[in-house]
């Protein structure tokens, strides 16, 4: 099932964990001076990609300068960790089952930190991102910088970093 949806998806590894095919990424860009500072240049409207985590693998601390949507698709429930720059903690779970209070689409805002893993054998989700994504707008987190931001989600943290 697994090596199915890598092969008819053509999905490629991911830099931060999980596999990942680009699905849509818009012809009209906002030019720089349409965008806040924090863009050094034009982007796409949007963009979109599958995305699948494994069982034992993870997405590891990011953030990007976009607003990011996440929309569940098949396999078992995916948990976002979401750091925001209040300092709170936020947990997603995007899945289907609505009694346990999951949800098929949620949205991670432009520069908080997150990281997701599967809940079982595999979860295969899309995101949309909008400003469009572009590596230049991807940051790994260094664990131990992020803990000393959120020092209480330490055990998180040293779980889902790969620095």
């Amino acid at each position: 099932m697994i090596q199915n949806l890598i092969h008819q998806y053509n999905l490629l590894p991911h830099p931060e964990g999980g596999y990942f095919k680009e699905t849509y990424r818009s012809e009209e860009s906002i030019p720089a001076g349409g965008l806040p500072v924090r863009f050094s240049g034009g982007r796409n409207f949007s963009t979109g990609i599958y995305f699948l985590l494994l069982k034992d693998l993870f997405s590891a601390f990011h953030r990007i300068k976009s607003d990011e949507c996440w929309h569940f698709y098949e396999g078992d429930s995916l948990h976002v960790h979401v750091l925001h720059a209040d300092g709170s903690y936020q947990l997603i779970r995007l899945g289907k089952n609505r009694e346990e209070m999951e949800v098929y689409q949620a949205i991670v805002p432009a520069g908080a930190w997150f990281a997701s893993e599967t809940m079982g054998e595999y979860s295969f989700v899309g995101c949309t991102v909008a400003p469009g994504f572009e590596f230049q707008d991807f940051e790994l987190a260094k664990a131990v910088e992020l803990i000393s931001e959120y020092p209480e989600s330490s055990h998180l943290i040293e779980r889902l970093c790969r620095q």
